[in-house]
């Protein structure tokens, strides 16, 4: 190995991060060829705390932990962030300022892939703290030009309860697929161009052909990226 490694703050839920580790080497293998895996560093935090801290409203003592996960990553030798979810870059500037590294934020890559596709008006499935706080569509919107159609309040109650009782312990239920998939249509029929798969465990329940309209799958979009980190600083 003659580059940096990736350092990826994971365990929210250990679910997704199992994924992301599934992607990224599956991505940096197909990209390399032969018995290449992704060099990486994985630190995976106990999601209940930070869960509670998210119920709590106490977005900066999770800030804090997260940043000094971050900082522990640099001293182990990473030479970039990858933040295995999407709510919690709620405080990515946060973790951005903790240490001297990049953070490969997840809201710039899916925006690449939203607009290469022609597209500038998407839905968004996420959790609550993600559809309903403006860190996520203001990126999208500031940074990329792209507006976001959020689902109504009863429908973000179910796709919030569905990604913390049964996602993140790795239950995968039909009647809530059915429901994901109701809720996608009807985002579609508001005007959604597209479906953004805004947290990182919804790739577990639904794939593309759920979808009426074309889909930004999150994880898979920031393992990408993460990869072409990677690809760049490791030749």
């Amino acid at each position: 190995m003659s580059g940096p490694l990736l350092g990826v703050l994971g365990g929210m839920s250990w679910t997704s991060t199992a994924e992301y580790y599934r992607l990224l080497n599956t991505e940096y293998a197909a990209r390399r060829g032969g018995l290449h895996s992704a060099p990486l560093l994985l630190h995976s935090v106990d999601f209940a705390p930070v869960a509670a801290q998210q119920r709590a409203g106490d977005w900066d003592a999770a800030a804090r932990d997260l940043a000094d996960a971050a900082r522990g990553l640099e001293r182990a030798g990473a030479g970039a962030i990858l933040l295995a979810t999407n709510t919690m870059h709620k405080v990515a500037p946060q973790i951005e300022q903790a240490t001297t590294l990049p953070l490969i934020h997840i809201v710039d890559g899916t925006a690449r892939a939203i607009r290469a596709a022609g597209i500038d008006r998407v839905g968004l499935l996420a959790t609550a703290f993600t559809m309903e706080e403006p860190f996520y569509r203001d990126r999208l919107r500031r940074h990329h030009g792209i507006d976001t159609i959020t689902p109504t309040l009863e429908q973000r109650a179910d796709i919030h309860r569905i990604i913390y009782d049964e996602l993140c312990r790795a239950h995968i239920r039909p009647d809530s697929r059915d429901r994901y998939r109701e809720i996608m249509r009807d985002l579609t029929d508001r005007g959604a161009q597209g479906i953004i798969y805004g947290c990182t465990e919804i790739t577990l329940l639904v794939t593309p052909d759920d979808s009426p309209v074309p889909v930004f799958d999150t994880t898979r979009l920031h393992a990408q990226a993460a990869v072409n980190w990677l690809l760049e600083h490791n030749p």
